[in-house]
């Protein structure tokens, strides 16, 4: 297999408390994404999807910081790099669609001028003219119509779907090798939703940037994805192809997201619901974090004491749990 182009090992991320002690975000962290590929993260909102993403731009805000761990964008160690090197990788190399588009876009400029200076930021000499062609070019790109008149106004006179074309296009604007999506479409509604979806698949298969997607949607997972990472309470509790993990789910967390999809439920039989909610960083067990929302018959003693480590299940899917490491023993 060729060698990744974004590779994060081991990543850990937390802060001080009041009291001084450490308090871990992301306790361990570890996958790769490849040349022209999707991977979706997932999990359930506090897990550390988020946080993972803008560690790998460098944008954690204090007093969060990278605790240990690697992460490696094309042999380049990024948590070694201050942060003028982390501003050329930024934007050029590394690209991000945050959530909500109103935080992306500054709403007393123009909309062609923001697109402009996401140009400019990393070609300063690039005449003003040239400029101004590449923004319409970029926003026709998106699905722009009227681009002449659009680049004049600002984002409260554009739409949700349109703003969010328009952060698409800013993220897209220096062919990014690798881009990294945080849930772009949550907003929207859902007609809305997949036109987004679609203008994002079409710009990176453009461009033929590797894509990191953080979702809740594991519907719009299973069209788009390559490969999945399942995220829960700072850990990957299993990885593996789209396939795999759809097919195959292994991990209990895995098969509760799965079960909670409303097209799996039986006819007259509600959609499972996981029981409980993830632990506080604070408080996370001392052994598996799901154990205690885990129904699994074979959940043991050992659960609430062993942290469980991924097991290898096959050459594209891993799980971290006790059960599959004595399952895979026997």
């Amino acid at each position: 297999m060729a060698e990744p182009i974004l590779e994060v090992e081991e990543l850990c991320i937390g802060y001080r408390d009041r009291d001084g002690e450490v308090v871990q975000i992301v306790e361990t962290a570890s996958f790769a994404l490849y040349e022209g590929e999707t991977l979706c993260l997932v999990g359930e909102s506090g897990s550390g999807k988020s946080v993972t993403a803008l560690a790998v731009l460098g944008l954690l805000a204090p007093p969060l910081e990278i605790l240990s761990g690697s992460i490696r964008y094309r042999g380049t160690e990024l948590t070694e790099l201050d942060e003028g090197r982390m501003r050329r990788i930024r934007g050029k190399d590394i690209a991000m669609v945050f959530q909500d588009p109103m935080t992306s876009l500054n709403p007393v400029k123009r909309v062609g001028d923001q697109v402009g200076r996401a140009i400019r930021a990393h070609d300063p000499k690039l005449p003003k003219a040239k400029v101004d062609d590449r923004v319409r070019e970029i926003l026709h790109s998106v699905g722009i119509k009227d681009v002449d008149d659009r680049v004049r106004t600002y984002p409260h006179q554009w739409s949700g779907g349109m703003r969010q074309r328009a952060v698409i296009g800013m993220a897209m604007a220096n062919d990014p090798s690798v881009l990294l999506a945080d849930e772009p479409t949550t907003a929207l509604d859902v007609t809305v939703q997949a036109q987004v979806i679609e203008t994002l698949a079409a710009r990176r298969r453009a461009t033929g940037a590797a894509m990191l997607m953080i979702t809740h949607d594991l519907g719009l997972v299973a069209q788009i994805a390559d490969r999945v990472a399942v995220m829960y309470a700072g850990r990957i509790v299993e990885e593996g192809t789209v396939w795999d993990v759809f097919d195959h789910p292994t991990h209990p967390y895995t098969q509760g997201l799965l079960g909670s999809l409303l097209t799996t439920a039986k006819l007259g039989q509600r959609a499972y619901a996981i029981p409980g909610s993830p632990p506080p960083v604070q408080d996370r067990p001392a052994g598996c974090p799901f154990a205690p929302r885990c129904e699994n018959p074979l959940k043991n003693e050992a659960c609430g004491t062993g942290r469980p480590v991924p097991v290898t299940l096959g050459p594209t899917h891993t799980a971290a749990c006790l059960h599959v490491a004595q399952e895979e023993a026997a």
